[in-house]
């Protein structure tokens, strides 16, 4: 059982049905790490001991309401909204930083899209819109496979966009489509007993979208559009399998002897942008589509299968009964060849995307690109579990412009790090309540520990005692676990900030931290049952293997004596809790969006200062409608872009008796989409 933490009395706010289909409950029950290297919070002890001792827009019907303040809201401002009273953010004058100059948008449960005043916002494209030319109007009660794949899917996570190759008037749109919500898109949906057909257009709703979007003259807003470059990718398109895995016997299969060749990508969550124009895209919670594991009578190959959280008989979804590459029992090496980062090409249609496994096999938050002076390629990743690892990947290959050929070879050579950290505070000092201790930060310093080397010629080598260069590769997750990784609170999105160079992680939350059995609280974590989250910083030697690092969040009620705004007056912030992915603005302020707010208000997107004497100051710019979570941020001085992702699901919805009619308003279902706010005026976001 879970002690209770007086302090931190808040839960996750996503549904059950959220948590079955997103993740496979992955935040429930056993961690998948159940490896005896020490937890953070043990090495921060040793070290110690070893030292010494308002704007509503209803986008579906066009109309805008403005509401000012939560009283407006029918929110009491003074009320337990946050826990004891709601604090007050400055305004859009008031002293901000240039990118950060809006009224902040207060807390709130609207069924839409609240932005500061000033700002509009529209739907670019939503579930089911066409995306192929010639693809018939989404018809929820019509669904077919065949429109779903020309079609844009379901549960759209991470978002790029980038200039047109060949049309200054246009740009190219892409992102993933994380998962399905069968439930929420089937009326009558029988999850004991799904069809044929609900199995093919959910095969067809994961994936990815690549969108031309035309820019609107004057104004930050964009029109989807039919070209020659848009395209879907499902989760049956062809993806080569490139690094040590590729034709290994851990990848082979029946029906892929070679090992070279696999059917679709799964849980594509969020991504990144390459500075040679590609997508990059995190295969994560792919456990979650494989069954029959229990069935196994190889011990070794289940023990493997259990360390990424594929074990049980039936999933949830029951995919393996239309094809046996989801039973694992059948096609045991299938689950090897997913968990890794696709590369996608969007200047191609007809190109064949890639999954790049010297980059490790873990559930990938995302990848992310850092590019020395020198010209050095780093990528950047989070394994999203609880007591999971923070990875990098160096590459020795650098990029050449206008040579795709070269470039989406990148990726493949270089050496995979794993991170150590390690607190400088007597552990006397970290009691659980969220006091600094007394250096005035939390914080320490890491080291980068290699896992694998692939070169341009001969072999990969192996850093990793007792696992070659192609069990580190595919069993990533073991090789941390070998070599003392630092156990850490769900580690998503991670990204280095393009202005200062430093590199910020969202640790979303875990609530087992501190709970019987598992590691009490430390430097890197200093509330027991984190229920809202950390923001980490890192100053990286990006090439290098040595870093420091500090907290700059600790998300939360501001108002609570746990939280800390990196230093920053806390009557002064916006309430954030459940950080899920970052971006950057052009001034290099940090953009935050969350998922699973677990301070009773809607998910959103959260600007933060990161330096000078503003620093740690948040002010929400934006918040989803009720039960979606904010996907994949976008921010230009023209423009914020967000996904809305799973609108309405709640414990008490379903097809027949929806809670959200976002975006299309009326009686009609909830439909993930695609938002774009900006300024009314034609000005710049975020300058007053």
């Amino acid at each position: 059982m879970i002690g209770k933490n007086l302090l931190n009395l808040f839960a996750s706010s996503r549904s059950t049905t959220t948590c079955t289909y997103k993740c496979g409950n992955a935040c429930f029950g056993e961690d998948e790490n159940s490896s005896s290297n020490l937890y953070f919070g043990e090495i921060s002890r040793r070290s110690a001991l070893k030292a010494g001792g308002l704007t509503v827009l209803a986008v579906g019907t066009g109309t805008a309401m403005a509401r000012g303040t939560a009283a407006a809201q029918g929110l009491s401002s003074s009320s337990s909204m946050f826990g004891s009273s709601g604090s007050s953010t400055g305004g859009a004058t008031d002293g901000a930083y240039q990118g950060m100059q809006f009224d902040a948008v207060e807390p709130n449960k609207e069924d839409a899209i609240v932005a500061p005043a000033g700002y509009a916002s529209s739907v670019l494209i939503a579930w089911g819109d066409p995306v192929i030319e010639g693809a018939p109007e989404f018809d929820f009660d019509n669904q077919t496979p065949e429109a779903a794949e020309q079609q844009f899917g379901f549960n759209n996570d991470f978002a790029g966009l980038i200039e047109h190759p060949s049309d200054p008037s246009r740009m190219l749109y892409m992102c993933s489509h994380e998962y399905t919500t069968e439930p929420m898109m089937f009326h009558g949906y029988d999850a004991a007993s799904p069809t044929l057909e609900q199995f093919k257009i959910g095969l067809a709703a994961h994936g990815h979208t690549i969108l031309e979007v035309s820019k609107v003259p004057g104004s930050g807003d964009l029109k989807r559009e039919f070209g020659p470059l848009n395209r879907r990718i499902t989760a049956s398109t062809p993806f080569e399998l490139r690094g040590p895995v590729a034709g290994s016997t851990y990848a082979k299969t029946d029906t892929d002897p070679a090992g070279t060749t696999v059917l679709g990508t799964l849980n594509n969550c969020s991504g990144g942008v390459t500075p040679w124009g590609t997508m990059l895209s995190g295969e994560e919670n792919v456990d979650q589509y494989f069954g029959n594991a229990e069935l196994l009578s190889d011990a070794d190959v289940k023990d493997k299968l259990k360390r990424y959280g594929i074990a049980g008989g039936e999933t949830q979804r029951k995919w393996e009964r239309f094809d046996s590459r989801f039973d694992a029992s059948l096609t045991p090496n299938e689950p090897n060849r997913f968990g890794y980062v696709v590369e996608i090409n969007p200047f191609d249609p007809t190109s064949t995307p890639v999954k790049h496994t010297s980059m490790g096999r873990f559930k990938h938050e995302a990848g992310n690109i850092y590019v020395t002076g020198d010209g050095t390629v780093v990528c950047y990743s989070g394994d999203d579990s609880r007591f999971e690892y923070l990875y990098k990947f160096v590459s020795t290959r650098k990029m050449i412009p206008g040579d795709m050929d070269n470039n989406m070879r990148i990726l493949d050579e270089g050496t995979l790090y794993v991170a150590k950290l390690e607190g400088n505070s007597p552990a006397s000092e970290i009691d659980g309540s969220g006091q600094l201790p007394s250096d005035g930060a939390f914080d320490g310093t890491g080291t980068w520990i290699p896992l694998v080397t692939v070169p341009e010629h001969g072999p990969a080598v192996s850093h990793v005692d007792g696992m070659d260069a192609v069990e580190v590769c595919v069993y990533t997750r073991l090789a941390g676990d070998k070599v003392g990784a630092t156990k850490m609170d769900r580690p998503e999105d991670v990204q280095a900030n393009p202005k200062n160079g430093k590199v910020y992680a969202a640790l979303t939350n875990n609530s087992y931290r501190g709970a019987a059995g598992k590691d009490d609280v430390d430097e890197s974590a200093p509330i027991r049952e984190n229920k809202n989250g950390l923001v980490l910083e890192m100053d990286d030697d990006h090439a290098g293997t040595a870093f420091t690092w500090n907290l700059l969040l600790v998300c939360g009620d501001p108002n609570m004596a746990y939280s800390y705004f990196g230093g920053f007056d806390k009557t002064k912030v916006s309430p954030i809790s459940c950080p899920d992915n970052v971006a950057f603005d052009s001034f290099g302020n940090l953009w935050i969006s969350t998922d699973g707010n677990a301070l009773k208000s809607n998910d959103g997107l959260y600007a933060v200062a990161v330096e000078g004497d503003r620093r740690g100051e948040v002010k929400c710019f934006l918040t989803v409608p009720a039960g979606a979570e904010t996907c994949g941020p976008i921010v230009t001085d023209e423009r914020v872009m967000v996904n809305v992702q799973h609108p309405g699901e709640s414990d008490s919805a379903t097809a027949e008796a929806p809670t959200s009619h976002w975006p299309d308003g009326g009686s009609s279902q909830p439909r993930p989409a695609v938002v774009v706010v900006f300024p009314e005026n034609g000005g710049k976001v975020g300058i007053a």
